[in-house]
């Protein structure tokens, strides 16, 4: 089952909103067969594991199945994955975690259990459950997953004072890694500061076919025609959040945003005075399961602030930039993190870098 997570780790950044799924099939102490599903709307890894078995021309017939979700035994963008099960006839399937979803909730195991196979659930289940904790959250709360991300010097700067110079503070792979991340989620945040002095795509490089929804906290409509966001806005979804006086008083360059393809949005929530909470709804609303923000202090801090932050990424890079840094984490937002105890604390070499990633709540 461990390497059936190994495996299944390898879909994230690819599969989502989906969970990621790892399976290999087992028999006489040999593996004939692994699979994990690979991308949204693709064959689950149970098929691909069948399939697998069939390319070696081996036969799953009295083997043991190890897979780390439940089967789904309902018909979506593919075909139910029990059903394809029961007509290899293994003689087991250990399950690591049940899927909390309406349309499986137990139905899969129950499936198998009546077509006479023997089945195992809950072997490696707090592992699984950590791995999808951002599938598991949105099923079981409706609410988004939320992830802090953000690169730093270790004297805590965010950014160069003159960023012509070199832009980067992370690594190439840190910034591989972070493309990742993008593809992970469905939405990505920043305020309108990172937009100003950044200019930023916010797109996964490569996008692996992933669009996800930028969302710019911008709450006195300061963002630029020229910017690359609005240059880019009818091939990527974009939405700018900002209040209902803002939009009377900018009626003319709100009605430019939207001819360029932006959409706006007034919600009485910003950065400014702390009043994010409605955002939860409006996400919930649109199925984003994963949001990640990429703002400045002031943004990170705000989530913090109000409790909303599920997950920490930080990659810290061997560099003091001293009075060539700026951004600082600042004392308040410093404070902060320091007394948001992460679990689950991850640490990993990218390069000269290192990526600390944590969750605000344990998982068991």
């Amino acid at each position: 089952m461990t390497s059936a997570l190994e495996l299944a780790a390898d879909g994230i950044g690819s599969v989502e909103p989906n969970p990621a799924v790892g399976c290999l099939i087992e028999k006489s102490g040999r593996i004939i067969g692994r699979g994990k599903h690979e991308r949204y709307g693709g064959p689950h890894a149970e098929i691909n594991a069948l399939a697998d078995c069939r390319s070696r021309q081996a036969d799953p017939e009295g083997a043991t199945i190890y897979v780390t979700l439940e089967p789904c035994c309902h018909r979506g963008k593919t075909g139910p994955c029990s059903e394809a099960i029961i007509r290899a006839k293994p003689a087991g399937v250990v399950i690591a975690a049940q899927d909390p979803s309406a349309h499986a909730d137990g139905a899969g195991i129950r499936q198998l259990r009546e077509a006479g196979i023997r089945v195992t659930v809950g072997v490696c289940e707090a592992e699984a459950r950590r791995l999808n904790a951002p599938f598991y959250h949105f099923v079981q709360t409706g609410k988004t997953w939320i992830v802090l991300k953000w690169a730093q010097s270790l004297d805590g700067k965010l950014a160069r004072v003159d960023p012509t110079r070199n832009p980067w503070i992370s690594g190439e792979q840190s910034r591989a890694d972070a493309h990742r991340l993008r593809r992970r989620t469905q939405a990505i945040l920043v305020g309108i500061n990172t937009v100003l002095i950044d200019n930023p795509l916010l797109t996964p490089r490569p996008s692996g076919g992933r669009r996800p929804l930028r969302i710019v906290m911008d709450s006195d409509l300061r963002i630029p025609l020229n910017s690359q966001l609005l240059q880019t806005a009818s091939d990527h979804p974009l939405l700018i959040v900002t209040d209902a006086q803002t939009l009377t008083r900018e009626a003319g360059k709100a009605k430019e945003i939207e001819r360029r393809g932006g959409q706006i949005l007034t919600r009485k929530m910003d950065i400014e005075h702390g009043n994010l909470r409605p955002l939860q709804d409006e996400l919930r609303t649109r199925g984003v399961q994963q949001l990640l923000v990429e703002g400045g202090p002031k943004t990170l801090g705000a989530f913090l602030e109000q409790g909303l932050a599920n997950e920490v990424c930080v990659y810290i890079a061997p560099m003091v930039l001293g009075v060539e840094g700026c951004a600082s984490l600042g004392t308040a937002l410093a404070r902060k993190v320091c007394q948001t105890p992460l679990c689950h604390l991850e640490t990993k070499r990218l390069g000269p870098d290192l990526r600390l990633r944590g969750l605000t709540a344990p998982i068991t």
